[in-house]
């Protein structure tokens, strides 16, 4: 018989939860509601929110509005945004995750205070990631973003440098990129860095890590577009090889391999549980003779 377990663990982080809840709030007031970006990294929950009422737009839609309510998403949004909202008399729901806004005040600190002396802030995280884009905006378009140790060669390591973290970044990465750094400061050089990640987030990887390694078949189900699904994806695979990237309940087509009993279900900090809810369901059906 096929033992079917979802994480516990798994679904959307409280920064999601909040923006989906505004989201389904302002639609059960309003005809009319946008949204700047996929309010999650998700699909099939964006289109469960589009069915509603919710109208998914880009920045260049946004500049096109006038008079209107629009969403931004827990990603957080850089200060242009709402400043052409205003010119544009759009009404701003900001669903900023409340700790995406705390690192983006600090980084604005940082930058006016560091400004005049020429310090170099650093962004740890995926460039032209919604989140990224954010805080890069709040040094006016200054902060060098670094995805991979290798990027570091762009920095001058003779001036003074400020790093910080995309929230939801590696722990272990971030590690790294600051051991490197200091290895090539030069003496006297001042290097400040802050450990800006999201706790929620970082402390999934050794949760779903011994969640994958207790069972024998793991289902990952995530959107293709969330660089937090690739990340902890990868980290599921290394903790069991038999470990199988989805999207959608449609994916899985054929019953496990002989002897497979126990199968877990995880997913990413944008992965709603109804889905994993119904890959749970998909699973024992294919199973059933097992």
């Amino acid at each position: 018989m096929i033992e079917v377990e979802i994480d516990k663990d798994s679904g959307f982080c409280f920064g999601v939860v909040t923006a989906i809840e505004s989201a389904e709030r302002e639609l059960g007031n309003t005809d009319t509601l946008y949204c700047l970006g996929d309010i999650v990294h998700n699909s099939l929950e964006v289109e469960r929110l589009e069915h509603m009422g919710l109208h998914t737009i880009d920045h260049e839609g946004l500049s096109g509005l006038r008079d209107q309510k629009v969403l931004l998403r827990a990603h957080g949004e850089p200060p242009s945004t709402y400043s052409l909202a205003k010119q544009n008399n759009i009404t701003i729901i900001d669903a900023t995750c409340p700790v995406v806004l705390r690192l983006q005040r600090k980084i604005h600190k940082c930058y006016q205070e560091t400004r005049a002396n020429n310090t170099q802030l650093v962004i740890y995280g995926k460039k032209g990631h919604a989140e990224v884009n954010g805080l890069v905006g709040q040094t006016e378009g200054t902060a060098i973003v670094i995805e991979k140790i290798e990027d570091l060669d762009r920095l001058d390591f003779t001036r003074a440098i400020s790093l910080f973290s995309q929230t939801t970044k590696s722990l272990d990465g971030f590690k790294a990129v600051v051991e490197e750094i200091k290895k090539r400061m030069a003496e006297g050089v001042e290097f400040n860095y802050y450990d800006t990640i999201c706790r929620q987030v970082a402390n999934r990887l050794p949760n779903i890590k011994a969640f994958a390694s207790s069972h024998d078949w793991v289902y990952f189900v995530a959107g293709r577009k969330s660089s937090n699904g690739k990340m902890l994806f990868e980290e599921c695979r290394k903790a069991n090889p038999n470990t199988l990237f989805i999207s959608e309940v449609s994916e899985i087509t054929e019953p496990l391999p002989e002897g497979v009993r126990r199968v877990g279900v995880c997913g990413a900090t944008s992965t709603p549980k109804w889905l994993m809810e119904e890959v749970a369901v998909r699973i024992k059906e294919l199973n059933a003779s097992e």
